[in-house]
């Protein structure tokens, strides 16, 4: 993925907070005596979706927000797309994966014939490379995904496609499934900085977008589409103010769907009544990770064995329990177990809650109940979920240490926030990480990653100065670009495995999470199906 900087994308770790475990109402238990009137549920074949994510913008090349993305998942078609419920890649509008040069860095890609624009306009090579580079020139939100890597894209044929890349990147092929590389129209877009059509999205995908506003939006199916055709007449999709308008529009009946974002207690709630019969319960593995960031460049995290001492106390079941109502799965990587290079190395290696052995690793390091260790943990203030997991370690501290270890909670509104991570000024903090593209390289280069500084000096310039580390290690560097370049799978997964040992052994941060993602359906809602992307496909949903 490169470097997902956090100034260059604040504003979307600020919008992703919102997500599914994340409350975006008042926080108490829902109740009955909170219901809004219902909208009718739209007939006809058509499929209502509740959500509390307003869109900001349905131009592709400028969204980098999940408010749109799921849209855009409908409307448009990329080279490559995921299988159904796996990380697996598979060709969309490629007609097979790309064909590599020896030198890693010139991807041939055959595209399809046979497939028409929203607006009638056919669709070819020329029309996928203008895609691309719009993209990347118009300079949106996310176009340094593709800018950072990408040398040139031309058609080398009229359904032929040829991209050279800056350096070699293994994961290339999966970036091309981010949904801002959908193809659109070269008729009704243009190339040229910050001109962007927020209002509109012209692609080759299943659905048209009919009627936009930040409030709803309607998705007619298109009749050209090449593939498979939807099993319903079409989308609306209500935004609602808030979790709490969302669970009760969907518990009295006034949508067909509920999807982002409910806080847990409401989906612990509408849990409840799925199991009664009263709706269907749709849960799935996600791929967003949560962990705790610690500044290897401040005292004592200086100190690995001190690192060691807290990735050893840490109680991921308890965590989740406590903060998440256990609808998240302990994490003990940064890589999560969507991927089959995932290993358990924080659990191996530290286990859950083994206050025994931070007791041990604390008193190597110097630290008592007369001369205790004490660190701030930090989190954003919107983030409830945060706020009660950084109260969770605190109060395992208290607990279980004797005044040895104590953490002192501190909270900042977003914006400052997400700016002074990277400031170096938070000795620990609690993020959430949401991926752009689903390879194992998203999880550990926008980490592990520097490519300035030594390890006296942590990490003065690359990903892990951004995200709040400061690490360094030569040996990370050289296993990140060699995983990069590694086209053979066996031998990359290889090269992963000692990336999370190495991992284990400096730590530079503490998994904690691995989300699930949940959605509800009315009764008689079928094809209903989440992918670790966070996104679903509307043509399965019928009802």
């Amino acid at each position: 993925m490169f470097i997902r900087q956090w100034r260059r994308a604040g504003q979307f770790f600020c919008l992703f907070s919102l997500c599914l475990f994340l409350a975006v109402s008042c926080g108490r238990r829902p109740s009955a005596d909170t219901a809004v009137s219902p909208s009718p549920v739209a007939g006809g074949g058509r499929i209502t979706i509740g959500t509390t994510q307003k869109p900001r913008t349905m131009d592709p090349a400028d969204n980098y927000e999940l408010a749109a993305s799921y849209l855009h998942y409908n409307l448009g078609d990329r080279l490559y797309t995921y299988e159904p419920g796996t990380a697996n890649l598979k060709p969309q509008l490629a007609t097979a994966l790309p064909k590599v040069s020896p030198d890693g860095l010139t991807y041939t890609i055959p595209v399809r014939q046979g497939v028409v624009f929203h607006d009638g306009t056919p669709f070819n090579a020329e029309a996928m490379a203008f895609s691309l580079r719009r993209f990347i020139e118009n300079k949106g939100k996310p176009s340094f995904l593709l800018g950072d890597i990408v040398d040139s894209v031309q058609a080398s044929g009229e359904y032929e496609l040829s991209i050279k890349l800056k350096k070699p990147f293994a994961a290339f092929p999966s970036l091309l499934a981010f949904n801002g590389a959908s193809a659109v129209s070269p008729k009704v877009y243009e190339i040229g900085a910050g001109k962007f059509k927020p209002n509109e999205f012209v692609g080759t995908g299943p659905y048209k977008l009919v009627q936009f506003s930040s409030e709803s939006q309607r998705l007619d199916v298109f009749d050209k589409y090449w593939g498979e055709k939807p099993a319903n007449k079409g989308i609306d999709v209500q935004v609602l103010t808030n979790s709490a308008n969302l669970y009760n529009t969907f518990r009295t009946g006034g949508v067909d769907i509920a999807y982002l974002s409910l806080d847990p207690d409401q989906i612990a709630s509408l849990k409840d009544g799925g199991t009664k019969g009263s709706w269907q319960v749709n849960e799935s593995q996600g791929s967003a990770a949560s962990y705790m960031v610690l500044n290897t460049k401040t005292k004592p995290l200086d100190n690995p064995i001190v690192r060691q001492a807290i990735a050893s106390m840490v109680n991921r079941p308890l965590v989740n329990e406590r903060s998440l109502k256990n609808q998240a799965e302990p994490l003990y990587s940064m890589v999560p177990t969507t991927f089959d290079v995932y290993k358990p190395v924080f659990k191996d290696q530290y286990g859950d809650g083994n206050t025994e052995k931070a007791k041990q690793l604390l008193q190597e390091a110097g630290y008592s109940p007369t001369n205790p260790l004490k660190l701030e943990v930090w989190y954003p203030s919107t983030s409830p979920t945060r706020r009660l997991a950084a109260g969770t370690l605190q109060a395992l501290a208290t607990q279980q240490f004797g005044g040895t270890l104590q953490f002192e909670v501190k909270t900042e509104d977003s914006a400052s926030f997400f700016k002074n991570v990277s400031q170096g000024i938070y000795q620990t903090v609690l993020l959430d990480w949401y991926p752009d593209f689903l390879d194992p390289d998203n999880y550990v280069q926008p980490f592990l990653d520097c490519t300035k500084g030594s390890v006296a000096t942590g990490c003065e310039e690359g990903a892990s100065q951004t995200q709040g580390s400061f690490y360094y290690s030569d040996r990370m560097n050289e296993l990140i670009a060699q995983q990069r370049k590694e086209q053979n799978p066996e031998a990359r997964k290889k090269v992963f495995v000692e990336i999370q040992d190495l991992l284990a052994k400096d730590v530079p941060y503490v998994p904690l999470w691995q989300s699930k993602d949940y959605a509800f359906a009315q009764k008689g809602v079928n094809g209903l199906r989440i992918n670790p992307t966070q996104d679903f496909a509307f043509w399965t949903i019928s009802k």
